[in-house]
């Protein structure tokens, strides 16, 4: 199951989504500028979902493949992984 972690929250900030850690510590390190398709998955995964789903999600919502579709949702995924923004 992937989930994102408690304390992030996505703004519009001069016509981009960014990702802003909030609460007690703040690490603006971990911002990130989501285009589109991440913040279309970000939605997801706010209520948990798996991979599966994710990959599921692109082909309803975008005129792309399975593979491209698995590929960016594995690379989205990884990203999310580096910043440490996803459940253990």
């Amino acid at each position: 199951m992937l989930k994102l972690k408690e304390g992030f929250v996505l703004r519009q900030v001069a016509r981009e989504t960014v990702v802003i850690p909030s609460g007690n510590e703040i690490n603006l390190n971990m911002m990130i500028t989501l285009n589109e398709t991440g913040e279309f998955l970000w939605d997801y995964l706010t209520r948990g979902t798996d991979a599966e789903e994710l990959v599921a999600a692109l082909l309803g919502e975008y005129d792309v493949d399975e593979t491209t579709a698995r590929s960016s949702v594995d690379a989205f995924v990884a990203k999310l992984n580096e910043y440490g923004f996803l459940q253990e």
